[in-house]
């Protein structure tokens, strides 16, 4: 099957590279492209691609809005965000808004390419270190700002290994080595992974580390 990807940026060379680098690609296609959110919006509901690559700052619509409205209105259409996480503060505002992860622009091909079907394929982005270093710093501020006690049952729906597989999840494993730490095969904790998403009403990966700074799951800087 072909990922069919659409080019969310308001920098035409940028669209061009990136449209370049996935056409090479066997199994991807660069099926359309949009120079800020509200076209975006629009490409991405006329053309239902698998994956929006979607940069943050553009002029009108920003990529967080329109993030949130595919999100909204289009769930079977992924959105993988690109930022400079070192100048974009929005980053995470993206992730919270339903990206399934996010990537810096000036990421190795492979990595983007990698990206790409990680998304394509309904997991999410969370290893890199950038990611845990920009949920590091939103749970700070979080909880420094007086989160607030969670809900003593907000994980009442899980068993206990379900619990464990929650709290290896939160911590940015893979499936490998949530396997390789509660000795079990990788597609019982593929199994475990998919009932813990869909007893929490969560999306992916990313909204079970966001749900789990939300309510005071996992400390910042663990």
């Amino acid at each position: 099957m072909t990922i069919r990807v659409l080019l969310a940026d308001d920098q035409d060379l940028l669209r061009h590279g990136f449209k370049m680098i996935i056409d090479a690609q066997p199994d991807m296609a660069a099926v359309g492209e949009a120079a800020n959110g509200v076209q975006a919006i629009a490409q991405a509901a006329a053309l239902r691609p698998d994956v929006v690559l979607m940069d943050v700052r553009m002029p009108g619509t920003n990529g967080i809005e329109a993030t949130r409205h595919i999100a909204a209105h289009l769930p079977e259409v992924k959105v993988l965000i690109l930022t400079t996480f070192d100048v974009d503060e929005y980053a995470f505002a993206g992730l919270h808004a339903g990206a399934s992860g996010f990537l810096l622009k000036n990421a190795r091909t492979e990595e983007l390419i990698a990206g790409i079907r990680t998304v394509a394929a309904g997991d999410a982005i969370l290893a890199p270190s950038t990611t845990r270093r920009l949920l590091d710093t939103y749970a700070g501020t979080f909880h420094a700002a007086g989160g607030g006690a969670p809900p003593k049952d907000v994980l009442a729906p899980l068993t206990q290994r379900e619990r464990e597989v929650f709290t290896e999840m939160t911590a940015g494993r893979t499936n490998q080595e949530i396997a390789d730490r509660l000795v079990l095969s990788e597609t019982t904790v593929k199994t475990h992974v998919a009932r813990v998403l869909a007893k929490l009403r969560l999306r992916d990966r990313i909204q079970a580390v966001i749900f789990a700074y939300e309510n005071g799951l996992t400390p910042p800087n663990r």
